[in-house]
């Protein structure tokens, strides 16, 4: 974490979303070209799940403690292939704010001890970047757009996912979503403070990260076209 290499796949990540956005009326003129883009994004997300399981297996290292699909980054992964492929704005609403929110603090602060270039680097990377593109793409192609109301609503679902992850955990004896104690290489949840406080804290930050990313991309740009377009 932290080197040269994770800096330069940040980068590559940012690129992709940069590259999206400047393309936006292209592919969103384009039938074609925006079903293309759609099913790339799928296509990426499927790989990257589908490549990790199979590391895991042909490592021989498959346990269900450590290898189900029960992170946040790994259910909204998930979640983000089935918006995609039905286009759901009940999907978009939790995963504008769960999901290109995780990715982000993940991709900045990845729970990663393989190092570039193993297969491991790459799909973390792939993986992370995807859930935030397939946000960001029915964002900026399909037209959707959060309401305060989706933030709320996030914040419900991620409890109600944190309540079955815990009893997941409890029958499993593992530790996804961290909700047991914290992970085992630095991360962001190292400024919260010891058990079981940091999961508060965790959840205040959750929120205040969320409603920057609404005020910020959303309802500031939505004030400052209104005052322009006054009379």
């Amino acid at each position: 974490m932290f080197s040269v290499s994770h800096w330069i796949a940040v980068s590559l990540v940012a690129c992709f979303c940069v590259i999206l956005f400047g393309l936006r009326r292209t592919i969103r003129s384009n039938p074609g070209l925006k079903q293309s883009v759609r099913l790339l994004l799928v296509a990426v997300l499927l790989s990257s799940e589908g490549g990790l399981q199979l590391w895991y297996i042909t490592q021989e290292v498959w346990t269900k403690g450590n290898s189900l699909p029960l992170e946040l980054c790994g259910i909204t992964l998930l979640l983000s292939i089935v918006m995609l492929l039905t286009r759901s704005r009940l999907l978009y609403s939790f995963l504008y704010f769960a999901g290109i929110g995780g990715a982000f603090i993940a991709l900045l602060t990845p729970n990663l001890v393989y190092p570039f270039p193993h297969f491991r680097f790459l799909l973390f990377f792939a993986a992370h970047g995807g859930i935030i593109l397939a946000s960001l793409y029915m964002t900026w192609i399909e037209g959707y757009k959060p309401t305060w109301k989706s933030l709320f609503f996030t914040m419900l679902c991620l409890n109600i996912v944190a309540a079955a992850v815990y009893a997941a955990d409890r029958i499993l004896g593992a530790n996804y979503m961290f909700l047991a104690h914290k992970p085992g290489t630095f991360s962001v949840l190292d400024y919260f403070g010891p058990y079981p406080y940091y999961l508060l804290v965790e959840e205040a930050f959750a929120f205040v990260v969320f409603l920057l990313m609404y005020l910020v991309f959303f309802w500031l740009p939505q004030r400052l076209n209104a005052r322009k377009n006054k009379p």
